[in-house]
């Protein structure tokens, strides 16, 4: 089982859109055992794949008085941490695919996650002094991941923009992560802070394995704490969101003020984080993810992906065209994430 997480620290590049439609390409095409895990308390994903009508029933359960849910989310994973366990409920079980169209299972969001916050940066601040504590609380994903070993091929997690605590543990204990970025100068900085922000917590996060090894030897094995960290080498590229153009002689070019970004992503990547790239990465630019205009509103109206729209779903004329190429764009790059991961 491989988990991947898209992230940037800029919003609005289309993450959450490009992780769903590539987590069902996964499920629905290359028939694989998908999930997909609502880390952003946002919770966008989880309100895209199952829909308003199940949203609501799971977040207010008419029958229910109480402030809890219908069905179980992130939340309850980490429940006994916020009550000042060091562990997780490992028993949590996400939501099946026959609930929703995108063929994906699904671990829902929920918006008092970022309360999860504060715990994990109380103990962050424990690493240094070696103890176990502070290792299984910021490998609380890791740990849950760990009982779903059997059950998955492939693990998608959706995250907000932030570089705080909570991504921090989620980017820890995970494999991979893709970079989605949008032709503006916010996405260009935005590599430069991912690079920085990764660079301090694995250079914090190994000096705390050392002293816990020099403190406790071996007092982390019986947590199965993580001590390899994958994402060290976990880069495996970026996509670019269509950039504004203009139509001259036929070809669509650049306007003036994007050109220069343009130019400057692929040497912005490789000055950033080619010490993540993934070993067998060739070239960093996964692909260009196009400008979907109405199959958005569309494809959340129908609460499916676009790769799976249909005229039934409100496609009509053009649309067929506009959805058949997203079609296509998803299924190279989700062949080309297989490929690496």
């Amino acid at each position: 089982m491989k988990s991947i997480s898209f992230f940037n620290n800029k919003g609005g590049v289309g993450k959450t859109t490009l992780t769903e439609n590539i987590a069902a390409y996964f499920a629905l095409e290359k028939k694989q055992r998908v999930l997909i895990i609502d880390c952003d308390p946002q919770c966008n994903i989880t309100q895209l794949v199952l829909g308003d009508i199940k949203t609501i029933d799971l977040y207010w359960p008419e029958k229910n008085n109480k402030e809890e849910t219908k069905s179980k989310t992130i939340l309850d994973v980490v429940d006994p941490i916020l009550s000042g366990d060091a562990d997780i409920n490992s028993r949590i079980r996400p939501l099946r695919s026959s609930s929703n169209r995108f063929g994906v299972d699904l671990l829902p969001g929920h918006p008092r996650f970022s309360t999860f916050e504060d715990e994990l940066s109380g103990s962050w601040a424990e690493l240094p002094t070696g103890k176990a504590g502070g290792f299984r609380v910021t490998n609380w994903l890791r740990s849950y991941l760990r009982g779903l070993e059997e059950d998955y091929d492939i693990v998608f997690i959706d995250v907000s923009p932030s570089l705080g605590a909570l991504n921090r543990s989620v980017l820890l204990c995970s494999d991979y992560f893709v970079v989605p970025l949008g032709a503006d100068a916010f996405s260009v900085l935005g590599i430069r802070n991912i690079s920085r922000w990764m660079s301090s917590w694995i250079d914090y996060y190994e000096v705390g394995l050392e002293q816990s090894d020099r403190l406790n030897p071996g007092g982390l094995e019986k947590y199965s704490i993580m001590t390899d960290i994958s994402i060290k080498r976990g880069f495996i590229g970026f996509t670019l969101q269509q950039y504004i153009a203009k139509a001259k002689a036929g070809v669509r070019r650049p306007t003036k003020a994007y050109e220069r970004i343009l130019n400057d992503i692929p040497r912005e990547i490789d000055t950033y984080l080619s010490s993540f790239v993934a070993n067998n990465m060739a070239t960093p630019h996964l692909g260009d993810v196009p400008n979907l205009y109405s199959l958005i509103p569309m494809a959340q109206s129908a609460n499916a992906p676009i790769i799976a729209l249909e005229s039934k779903d409100g496609l009509v004329g053009s649309q067929f065209g506009q959805a058949a190429r997203y079609r296509n764009i998803i299924g190279e790059l989700a062949e080309t994430i297989g490929e690496r991961v």
